[in-house]
């Protein structure tokens, strides 16, 4: 790990510029990044995951300008990048033809997931690499999601099999969930992923959008499988009360919810904004062995809260059978 000075930002761009890999923070959580026009790279960030090759991966881009160069942004898309770039908000768009991304990038679609990043890390990354970086959550798939340098080593233990050149550790992300994903790539925005920026605020520009299909159904981008950002331990929500067993999750004042081994609390002030920048690293703190599962409290699903919800439903969700939810 190093601090992103600019010597290790030139090192993680001539890793990037070699073929190897980069985690660097962004403002939602920290991300695996690779060369988008180059197969292997994007080839070897499927590898380090473990990750479906019918999952897209989001291309990081660090402006609207270097964006048309690989797809075709509409007025609707131009709007939302107004007001909402650079933040964490994913457009998926029509893939230029000529576009020069891998194909693996938009696993065998005509769309492409594009994203222009807030954090000064990832901005200060893209601008001195000068490419695409295409660049999921730098986690294990399935696993909870990485939002502080530690946990990317603690899910690379081993560099990604020697795929992983270098971490640039830059502290806790700020918002702590990934990008909203918005699909306007045809006639009706659909929201794909629920994110920091809410389905309110985004028809407040576009006007009415349509929700994505059942989880797992016609993967368009990253995010929507249906057991996503799972600890190893099972996941029980609405929780009125933990096992003994159990580890509780709290949100709001959680004094008269009874049991947990371990307890930790979202935002005892019940703050959901809060909540969602501790949601994966409490996740992560109480999946310990000796514990049967993790009991969480109910989440409002309103807002942010939305977005919360989304995840712990995937982390809850049954466990695909081969391994690679």
């Amino acid at each position: 790990m190093s601090p992103p000075t600019q010597e290790a930002l030139e090192r993680a761009s001539q890793a990037l510029a070699g073929g190897k890999l980069v985690a660097f923070p962004t403002e939602t959580v920290y991300g695996l990044g690779g060369d988008a026009g180059n197969d292997q790279a994007v080839a070897d960030i499927f590898a380090a995951k473990g990750r479906p090759s019918f999952n897209p991966l989001i291309v990081h881009l660090p402006d609207v300008a270097a964006v048309e160069r690989y797809a075709v942004m509409d007025e609707r898309a131009h709007q939302m990048a107004d007001l909402y770039w650079p933040g964490p908000l994913t457009l998926v768009l029509p893939r230029r033809a000529d576009a020069a991304l891998s194909l693996l990038v938009s696993a065998g679609l005509d769309t492409v997931a594009v994203r222009v990043p807030r954090h000064p890390t990832a901005r200060a990354l893209l601008q001195a690499s000068g490419r695409p970086i295409a660049a999921p959550s730098a986690n294990r798939s399935g696993h909870v999601s990485p939002t502080a340098p530690i946990h990317v080593r603690e899910e690379f233990p081993d560099g990604g099999g020697g795929r992983l050149a270098l971490i640039l550790a830059d502290g806790r992300c700020p918002v702590g969930v990934e990008s909203t994903v918005l699909d306007l790539s045809g006639e009706h925005p659909v929201l794909l992923r629920p994110g920091s920026i809410t389905p309110e605020e985004i028809e407040a520009v576009l006007g009415p959008i349509q929700r994505a299909a059942t989880p797992g159904s016609g993967v368009k981008a990253p995010g929507m499988l249906e057991s996503h950002y799972a600890p190893g331990l099972p996941v029980r929500l609405n929780a009125l009360n933990a096992a003994r067993d159990e580890a509780l999750l709290g949100f709001g004042p959680d004094r008269f919810v009874l049991g947990g081994a371990e307890r930790l609390n979202l935002s005892p002030a019940g703050d959901l904004n809060e909540a969602a920048a501790n949601l994966f690293a409490m996740l992560r703190r109480l999946d310990k062995p000796g514990l049967s599962g993790i009991a969480v409290m109910t989440i409002p699903d309103v807002g942010l809260g939305l977005a919360i919800n989304d995840r712990l439903r995937r982390a809850a969700a049954p466990r695909p059978r081969d391994g690679t939810g």
